[in-house]
């Protein structure tokens, strides 16, 4: 009968030895017997009977040959066997193994950084497979084999040479911790990477000047760009628009660009020689796309469609070995020459916490050409140095973190945080001004996030950080009250922007059908979310925006007129009121007239006193249906 192992651990070693794994690794040499010493102790001892049964085996084998019977089944155990290697045959091994290492570096580029994770993991994967190879080497030196003669010096050497690589994790466990916000000290390093300024919105934020409000967003952008590629045979059959569309400010205009792309690997082997011949460019403002073409032979020859060694990532990575890169950004100067912009991360907190842009790159797209530049060097036509998503999550560490780390977890007074967008994905645009591109996003109570308490700008080239004290719906709520006014157009609405119109901080939006193309525009008020205005054109949904403002008692600034609108009288034929959040209006229609017109009773108290059959002349917005009334008379 089959002996039962005696304990758990004897039974897993004799599992793995069963599997052909030598578990001899694990032994060691020491006069304080450790517990680590008494488990390898307990290894040695199942080696030991191990060899003697492989010995019989391979002499029953031998044995089996001579009488016909089966091939031996072969040894498995790599580390075992590399530990017995020559120093020759180690040596040998060591070059390939450079070599390898330099190939996969090559391909992959992680940067050779001690603040990267990407470093962490490669170093971390080779220790362990040094210290496991120590650590076998130590114990065939203490025992001896065939090809290694006993040697008590160097099986004490390599098991102290051990320790190495258990350091090197320790210090990566070190490094991480103090990278944490719970650190003693980290959250006011966290909190103060950005300085923020508290500003007033009417003196800081311009009236809204209409030629400059994009009026698109990203997708709408690559749709519009691929339709206009579509009519250019020669491009559309070679090339692909790369889906970056990078928002810039060119020459004044708010506009979006991307570079083409390689379709595939054949159409790349067939055009690499001259590079990709032109760039996509869409103003945000107008909705023109146009594929602008480069001079002959200034082909964009630096891309991310670049396969080998032109590829942006990898051509920048082994260019500057150490240096960490966050989001890279495609963008043309005043001359419409294209570049790459790479901003360079720095680790202000332990290895990895509390991460900047320290530097930028500027690689000339057409050449490979780079320029080395400190944050404050960049020239002004550079729009993207700090990636939105970065600067969002600085914001939040100073919303979440400015009273210490226990307050951000118990009392948690005054923490707020930037307002979500949709599908759980962040809420952010962008606005133009000041010739930069600032990220705009809500701040709200991480209490509650039914409303905005306030929101901020952050300049994507310096970092500069405005807050806004302003108390009202958030974007998503903004969004919602828009598209129930054409809910039954199935409009989507765009992520809004912030705008300044007649000193009323107002949200900004585009209404999009389902194939994405922009059908009508809508400003919903901040401060107050069911002054909701419609229009087909922004000068249209500006000037119902400003009546409804009026209506609803705002007064305006003395230099904003309300547009004079239409007049008309009839005869009532039906009268209804309705109450929407709260308010109520009376929708009224005349004799002879198809038309539904809307009075909201917070700025025409008399309506009520009219019913069916009565006489009525009143002026209201010629926009879209229901149409607005300004007054009665």
């Amino acid at each position: 009968m089959e002996e039962r192992p005696k304990n758990g651990l004897e039974a897993l070693l004799a599992a793995l030895n069963g599997a052909g794994m030598d578990m001899g690794a694990f032994g060691g040499n020491s006069k304080e017997k450790t517990a680590e010493d008494e488990i390898a102790d307990e290894v040695d001892a199942v080696f030991e009977e191990s060899d003697v049964e492989e010995e019989a085996e391979r002499k029953q084998r031998g044995r089996g040959h001579r009488n016909g019977g089966g091939a031996a089944v072969p040894k498995v155990s790599f580390i075992e066997d590399m530990a017995e290697w020559s120093k020759k045959r180690l040596i040998v091994a060591g070059v390939v193994a450079v070599i390898a290492l330099l190939a996969a570096y090559w391909w992959f580029h992680p940067p050779i950084n001690i603040h990267s994770l990407d470093t962490w993991f490669v170093v971390l994967v080779i220790m362990a497979f040094l210290w496991l190879l120590l650590r076998v080497r130590s114990r065939n030196y203490a025992k001896g084999t065939k090809k290694i003669e006993k040697s008590e010096g160097k099986a004490k050497a390599l098991k102290t040479a051990s320790f190495i690589p258990i350091l090197v994790a320790v210090a990566f466990l070190v490094g991480t911790v103090m990278s944490l916000s719970l650190f003693p000290g980290n959250a006011a390093k966290y909190s103060s990477i950005l300085t923020i300024q508290n500003e007033d919105f009417t003196k800081d934020i311009k009236e809204v000047n209409y030629s400059e409000v994009p009026i698109i967003d990203r997708s709408t952008a690559a749709l519009l760009g691929n339709k206009e590629m579509g009519t250019i045979p020669e491009y559309v059959s070679q090339f692909e628009i790369d889906e970056l569309y990078s928002q810039i400010n060119y020459k004044g205009t708010p506009v979006r660009v991307s570079p083409l792309g390689y379709a595939d690997l054949f159409k790349w082997l067939t055009n690499r020689s001259n590079g990709l011949p032109a760039y996509s460019l869409v103003d945000m403002t107008t909705q023109d796309a146009q594929i602008v073409s480069l001079p002959d032979g200034q082909g964009v020859k630096y891309s991310a469609s670049e396969p080998l060694a032109r590829n942006i990532d990898r051509y920048i990575q082994l260019k500057y070995p150490f240096y960490m890169f966050d989001e890279k950004s495609f963008e043309i100067d005043e001359d419409g020459h294209p570049w790459w912009i790479c901003p360079v991360q720095d680790r202000l907190i332990g290895l990895f916490g509390g991460t900047t842009i320290a530097r930028v790159i500027l690689c000339d797209a057409v050449t490979g050409e780079c320029q080395n530049l400190k944050v404050d060097e960049v020239p002004q036509w550079v729009d993207r140095v700090y990636p939105a998503e970065l600067l969002i999550q600085q914001y939040n560490w100073y919303g979440s973190l400015n009273n210490g780390w226990f307050n951000s977890w118990l009392g948690q007074a005054g923490v707020v945080q930037t307002t979500p967008g949709n599908s759980g994905e962040l809420g952010y645009n962008y606005i133009a001004k000041d010739d930069d591109v600032w990220v705009y996003t809500g701040v709200t109570s991480v209490v509650s996030d039914s409303s905005i308490i306030g929101f901020v700008l952050i300049n994507q080239r310096t970092q500069e950080t405005h807050f806004y004290s302003v108390a009202g719906a958030t974007e998503t709520s903004a969004m919602s009250s828009a598209e129930g006014q054409v809910q039954h157009l199935r409009y989507s609405a765009t992520f809004p922007i912030l705008i300044n119109v007649a000193d009323q901080p107002t949200y900004f939006m585009a209404l999009k059908d389902g194939e994405g193309l922009v059908k009508k525009f809508a400003m919903v008020d901040i401060k107050s979310y069911q002054i909701v205005a419609i229009g087909d054109t922004v000068a249209q949904c500006q000037t119902e925006y400003l009546n409804l403002l009026v209506n609803n008692g705002i007064q305006l600034p003395e230099n904003k007129e309300v547009v004079v609108g239409k007049k008309v009288a009839g005869t009532i034929t039906k009268i209804a009121p309705v109450v929407l959040d709260g308010n109520t209006h009376y929708y009224v229609v005349l004799d002879g007239n198809k038309d539904l017109f809307e009075f909201p009773i917070a700025a025409i108290p008399e309506i009520f006193m009219y019913e069916e059959g009565d006489s009525i002349s009143f002026t209201y917005i010629d926009g879209t249906a229901p149409y607005t009334v300004q007054s009665i008379g």
